[in-house]
């Protein structure tokens, strides 16, 4: 059990373990938790928009996520270039699997507001925000299943006079909410509460009614039962920040609690978590708060903390573990028996593309992490899903495994066969873009049996998939591969140990096989297209050398390590270069503000020349 309410006040969480990242590369040389299945929900795109229109919004953020009606359901706020630029929206989808989504929708559409005399306390003597700006859309909160079963879609209305000040410091119109069915239609656009304290109410809002005008009875107890659940409205203070008694939290002028979200512990006490390591206790579901503590063991750097009780009963929190306190990497998962007691560090999502679209404030890496709050639905299957976005453009959906954990017993024997999707593949990773993906393919003419295809169109990142074997000093490693088509890209073979340590990369091109050899290369093997190869690799982390054998004829023998491992646990097949080190991104006077010092990436709205890469029988073995 954890320590009493009391006792834990201070500090309501910890972290116990010894594992702490470090800053010059994304993954922070930590173990990898295994079974981790990371999905592009959302690719933004300029100029080829797929949520309509004849321009993309590239900036998006901050997604929630809640499962009812045997579907998925993300919304995420959207604005056309930076975090704090008009026009705002807010965007839904929806999938069955959590993996096929649909295309977006317009929620909450962009809304022009009129002439607004900015508060003092706040702008101090800047001139009035003229009449038809657009707001800007923020919200911690972006769905509710009622008691009823009636989903709602929340949002709130606010502005920004400069791209300096944000949206939620309590200067807003109000929250809305509308209705979504099963099909994916949605009801009308209420507003829910107004920010009365900043002189918004029934005759002075925009564009939309109070929710009571609303004649649908069902719609009506579903608001009500959501104004009166304190535990789901505590997610709203950061926007609301109002003073007339509705939100309980002990709210002091020297705290700024953002991002709520919350879990409960075995002895029934409710943990509240937000960003800056904030932390709170309550033993009545919301009624009533302890006072903030903190949580100094987990190193934020201003980002925000996802906290939950996964299917096993055990406890997760999702987070960015920064080794600088500056950037928003490495994504990490830290698990509990008791809510209180975390441990075991492992690495979820370490791959950090190039940001293609610049835009104010908007931070590299995957950031603002949210599962499905208490009450928001339970999808099957033993997994913890969470949702972020990337480079603050795209919206990814992870499952992680449940009981979460960082290594397996069973060598590999994986010939594909009995699969019917490469989410089947429990003990791999796989990184799943929309233009670049794994997938389990049966062409008769190819092969007898399945196997699995990597497929990279994307111009700006690589398909990667990885696969765990147990830990191991000396390995065999076999492995069947076809090249059926070259774009961009190579196929890259790495045998990696627990702590991202790379002793064997391997390169397949259109004729050759490559090896890296400390700073040298060795003599490269033939390799051809249109065909399968076989290859087999003998490991052995004692001698620091490995030996590789193509087709059963062409050797190579202790080829040196590229870096020393003292053992070894996954291969990585992936369609691009290794691109960890974010030494580029920790120089000295580097520009602070996000987005204002590179242009957009080259190319970035068009799919690049298809690659194709076959595997087949990946078998692992000790010797």
């Amino acid at each position: 059990m954890p320590p009493s309410y009391e006792a834990s006040i201070a500090e309501p969480v910890r972290y116990i373990g010894s594992l702490q990242p470090v800053k010059e590369t994304f993954h922070g040389n930590l173990p990898h938790a295994v079974g981790v299945h990371r999905f592009q929900a959302f690719r933004a795109n300029r100029t080829q928009a797929p949520e309509g229109g004849n321009i993309g919004w590239t900036y998006n953020h901050a997604p929630m996520l809640a499962y009812w009606k045997n579907r998925f359901w993300l919304q995420y706020v959207s604005n056309l270039t930076g975090e704090h630029n008009p026009p705002g929206r807010d965007m839904i989808l929806s999938s069955a699997d959590g993996i096929h989504w649909t295309n977006p929708q317009v929620a909450f559409p962009a809304m022009q507001l009129p002439e607004i005399d900015l508060p003092d306390a706040l702008y101090g003597d800047m001139p009035n925000l003229a009449t038809g700006t657009y707001a800007i859309l923020h919200q911690r909160m972006g769905f509710y299943v009622a008691p009823n079963d009636r989903l709602l879609t929340l949002g709130f209305y606010s502005y920004s006079p400069t791209t300096r000040y944000g949206p939620n410091h309590g200067q807003g119109i109000g929250r809305v909410v509308r209705e979504v069915y099963a099909d994916g239609s949605m009801g009308p656009i209420y507003y829910l509460r107004y920010n009365r304290e900043m002189g918004w109410n029934e005759s002075t809002a925009p564009r939309f009614s109070f929710y009571r005008e609303s004649e649908d009875a069902g719609f009506l107890e579903a608001c009500e039962a959501l104004l009166a659940d304190k535990l789901m409205t505590a997610q709203w203070w950061e926007e609301d920040r109002a003073t007339d008694g509705f939100f309980t939290l002990p709210i002091r002028e020297d705290i700024d609690p953002k991002a709520f979200n919350a879990f409960q512990r075995p002895d029934g006490v409710w943990v509240g978590l937000w960003k800056s390591q904030l932390a709170a206790l309550s033993r009545d579901r919301g009624l009533t708060w302890s006072k903030f503590g903190r949580i100094p063991t987990l190193n934020l750097a201003g980002s925000k903390v996802w906290g939950q009780q996964a299917d096993d009963g055990r406890y997760a929190l999702v987070y960015n573990h920064s080794a600088s306190m500056r950037n928003r990497w490495p994504t990490v998962v830290i698990t509990s028996e008791d809510g209180y007691h975390f441990d075991n560090m492992l690495a979820v999502h370490v791959d950090v593309p190039q940001m293609r679209y610049q835009g104010i404030h908007k931070a590299k890496g995957p950031q603002y992490f949210r599962g499905i709050f208490p009450g928001n639905g339970n999808p099957p299957g033993d997994h913890l899903w969470v949702t972020y976005s990337q480079n603050k453009e795209d919206i990814w959906v992870t499952r992680i495994a449940v009981p979460v954990r960082g290594e397996v017993e069973e060598h590999l024997k994986e010939n594909f066969n009995l699969l019917s999707s490469v989410t089947d593949l429990q003990n791999w990773n796989l990184y799943q873009l929309q233009w670049a993906s794994a997938a389990i393919e049966n062409n008769r003419s190819l092969a007898d049996s399945p196997y699995l295809v990597l497929r990279d169109e994307e111009p700006h990142d690589y398909a990667k998939a990885e696969a765990f074997f147990p830990q191991s000093s000396r390995v065999r490693v076999a492995f069947k591969v076809y090249q059926r088509q070259i774009g961009q890209g190579t196929l890259e073979v790495e045998v990696q140990g627990p702590r991202n340590e790379r002793p064997l990369r391997v390169r397949f091109d259109e004729e050759w096989v490559g090896f890296d050899e400390g700073s040298a290369e060795p003599d490269a093997l033939p390799f051809s297209s249109g065909r399968w190869h076989t290859v087999e690799m003998e490991i052995d982390c004692s001698r620091s050398s490995y030996s590789v054998l193509i087709d059963g004829r062409h050797r190579l023998k202790d080829i040196e390590f590229a870096n020393p491992a003292e053992t070894v646990q996954r291969i990585v097949f992936r369609t691009g270069p290794w691109r960890m080190d974010v030494r580029p991104f920790l120089i000295p006077g580097a520009p602070g503000n996000n987005g204002l010092f590179q242009e957009d990436l080259a190319g970035a709205d068009y799919k690049s020349n298809l690659t194709e890469y076959l595997i087949d029988d990946l078998v692992t073995s000790s010797f």
